[in-house]
This record gives C-alpha cells, structure tokens and sequence, in this order.
C-alpha cells in the first residue's frame, strides 16, 4: 500500500504560481513513479507529468512544457510539482499518482495507476 497526501492548491491569478506537494507514505519512496493528472469540471482526466523513481526521467503533457517543474525529495518522500505562469485553463483538481514500476514514466490519460491521492484544487482566475 502506498498513501498519498497532496497539499498546496489555492486559487491564484493567470501569470502566477503555485506549488503542489504529494507527500508518500508505505512501500519504499525510491520504489515506484510518480506523477500528477488532472481533472478540470466537465472534462475528462488528463495526465500532466511524471517522474521516474530516481528523478531521471520525466514527461511532460505538452500543455504544461516549460511552465511545470515536477521534483522528488527522497528525504521527505515528497514529489513537488511547481507550476508557473498559470493560466485559467489549468484550473481543476490535481492528482497525485503512483505507479510501478520505477523506470516507466510514458503515461497516458488512461493509464493503469496503482495508487491515488484524494486530489487538490487549484484554481487560476483571469
């Protein structure tokens, strides 16, 4: 079992910047990838990014290159994601995902996740 705990949502205007924080509890940190999706009202689940268990590895939804920064602190057994330049489009409730193994982090919208958190709201008004 792998717990997740996400923080950080909020409602901020277009341009600024947030940083959400998934805090993991259980099965070893280093074991798995992590990531985050995202569920705007009305629309359907659509996957942001992710990391490999070492930090290697990422991947990115095009709609988030270059304002998106996702990190893992194994210290804290945190993946942070820091999101610049928002735009109301972004608006929706995060998720914080988990998936094995470790090294695999070509995900999709419809991917199998072996673990969820319960999600954050992040709100960008125009």
């Amino acid at each position: 079992q792998v717990q997740l705990v996400e923080s950080g949502g909020g409602l901020v205007q277009a341009g600024g910047s947030l940083r959400l924080s998934c805090a993991a509890s259980g099965r070893p940190f280093s074991s798995y990838a992590m990531g985050w999706f995202r569920q705007a009202p009305g629309k359907e689940r659509e996957f942001v990014v992710a990391i490999s268990w070492n930090g290697g590895n990422t991947n990115y939804a095009d709609s988030v290159k270059g304002r998106f920064t996702i990190s893992r602190d194994h210290a804290k057994s945190t993946v942070y994601l820091q999101m610049d330049s928002l735009k109301p489009e972004d608006t929706a409730v995060y998720y914080c995902a988990v998936r094995f193994p470790g090294h695999e982090v070509q995900w999709l919208a419809t991917t199998t996740m072996n673990y969820w958190g319960k999600g954050t709201l992040v709100t960008v008004s125009s």
